[in-house]
């Protein structure tokens, strides 16, 4: 269990987070929803360590190991690695470089690169990718340390449906390994999947079920003027996030 009690963040002057309770529990999987500097790259952040709170408390198990996908959009295509020396730099663990792979290793990296199916890339430079091979490599690597948190920001924006499909497949087969599964979004689709959403603006807006949190109402008081409602009745939200030039 993870839990956060009043958890504040302040980037001088400027509030991003909080005050916010929450706990995230081993086998599941939460969508973490609001717009753009609503705190949720922020709450990631500071789940995985990258961040120290302001003011509250945070509480991880003494145990607990995380890995952190950033949003694809920020990767650095000139990195001069092939997709099979991303994969090892994930078993890294402290001896000096170069270090052999031990069999265990291996075969989790195989796993893994099987499983997002990058498997046929291994010897590819990392920068030649499209967004969406790159995105999988970096998930690949993440799920490849068995780190039991996993967090992944904004992992499908911008990508092509076959590339989404097979993220959503994988996280939701993490969740059921027992991980804790933390996903931004601004996508719908994407957060009706799991089965918890946590509705962010600053602080926690709406936390539950899909069903519960993702009404017209709370949608509205979040977003503003980007949700319009369709004939059926159901809530659309108009995508401006502005991240890049994958505007959906």
């Amino acid at each position: 269990m993870i839990s956060l009690d009043q958890a504040v963040v302040d980037f001088g002057p400027t509030r991003a987070l909080g005050p916010i309770s929450t706990r995230f529990g081993a086998g599941s999987l939460t969508a973490i929803m609001g717009p753009n500097g609503s705190g949720k790259t922020t709450l990631l952040r500071v789940v995985a360590g990258l961040l120290k709170l302001s003011d509250g408390e945070i509480r991880r198990p003494p145990d607990l190991s995380v890995a952190y996908v950033a949003q694809h959009h920020l990767q650095h295509r000139w990195m001069p690695l092939t997709v099979g020396e991303v994969m090892k730099m994930s078993q890294y663990d402290g001896r000096p470089f170069p270090w052999p792979l031990s069999r265990a290793q291996k075969a989790r990296i195989a796993d893994s690169a099987e499983r997002l199916g990058i498997d046929d890339l291994m010897k590819k430079s990392f920068g030649d990718l499209s967004g969406g091979q790159r995105q999988r490599v970096l998930i690949a690597s993440a799920i490849a340390t068995s780190a039991t948190a996993l967090l992944l920001d904004e992992p499908i924006t911008g990508l092509d449906i076959p590339s989404q499909q097979r993220i959503l497949e994988v996280i939701s087969d993490e969740r059921d390994a027992g991980r804790v599964v933390l996903i931004s979004t601004h996508h719908l689709d994407e957060a009706r999947r799991c089965e918890r959403v946590l509705l962010l603006n600053g602080t926690i807006v709406a936390d539950g079920s899909p069903d519960a949190v993702l009404t017209a109402e709370h949608l509205a008081g979040t977003f503003g003027a980007r949700i319009v409602r369709a004939d059926d009745d159901v809530p659309l939200l108009v995508d401006d996030h502005g991240h890049g030039s994958h505007g959906h």
